[in-house]
């Protein structure tokens, strides 16, 4: 196997020939949406509920968790404290 290395030909460039040269790099306009948000403020509105959002979601699980764990506590304590185990 031969590998060669990117070479510029005539009339071609390889695909980051401008990214090393130092020229800068083109720019995509905003869409109106975008302008929208960003001049009102209101992405960050957004970002700050989908934020509490997920922060939420977080508490849940945690909260949800240990009440499990409590759960299975006092049920292995019942089950060691009356004496009865699960029998085959």
């Amino acid at each position: 196997m031969i590998i060669h290395p990117l070479q510029e030909e005539q009339g071609q460039a390889t695909p980051y020939d401008t990214l090393w040269s130092g020229e800068e790099v083109p720019i995509q306009e905003s869409t109106g949406l975008e302008r929208m948000m960003l001049a009102q403020d209101k992405l960050y509105v957004v970002l700050a509920v989908v934020l509490i959002i997920w922060i939420g979601l977080a508490l849940l699980v945690v909260r949800t968790d240990r009440k499990i764990e409590r759960m299975e506590r006092r049920l292995d304590e019942s089950v060691t404290k009356s004496g009865t185990g699960m029998r085959p």
